[in-house]
């Protein structure tokens, strides 16, 4: 299965987090899986970090590190991406995490994530 990594995910799983849960953790370490990580990511933890509020503890050239030493792989952003935002209901609001879900749809992969809203946009987005 090709999955793409929330934001949150992806960190838990870089800091082996307790947040991360057992079968969030199960996915990622299958081998028959493929773990994306979107620039959306790292340019939504490089906003964040910068803006020095502490609710994002590493920098965006720091996260991106971690996740190649993790093997995940990096999806870039695409303009098939950023068109498809338009077409998906008014759920969320939240620009990266509208971009993550277009692009999961178009590529296709599959979305993990811990955010009920962000669930709502497609039954191959997996809540965990």
């Amino acid at each position: 299965m090709k999955l793409l990594l929330d934001t949150h995910i992806a960190l838990w799983a870089v800091s082996d987090s307790p947040k991360l849960s057992p079968k969030a953790k199960e996915l990622i370490a299958a081998p028959r899986n493929l773990i994306w990580v979107s620039a959306v990511s790292i340019w939504e933890i490089a906003i964040k970090h910068s803006l020095g509020r502490g609710d994002m503890p590493i920098s965006g050239s720091d996260a991106l590190e971690y996740f190649r030493q993790s093997g995940y792989r990096m999806l870039p952003v695409s303009p098939e991406h950023a068109a498809a935002v338009e077409i998906l209901p008014a759920h969320h609001q939240d620009p990266f995490d509208r971009l993550l879900v277009a692009q999961s749809l178009t590529e296709p992969l599959r979305l993990l994530t811990h955010d009920t809203t962000v669930a709502r946009y497609s039954d191959t987005v997996i809540l965990i």
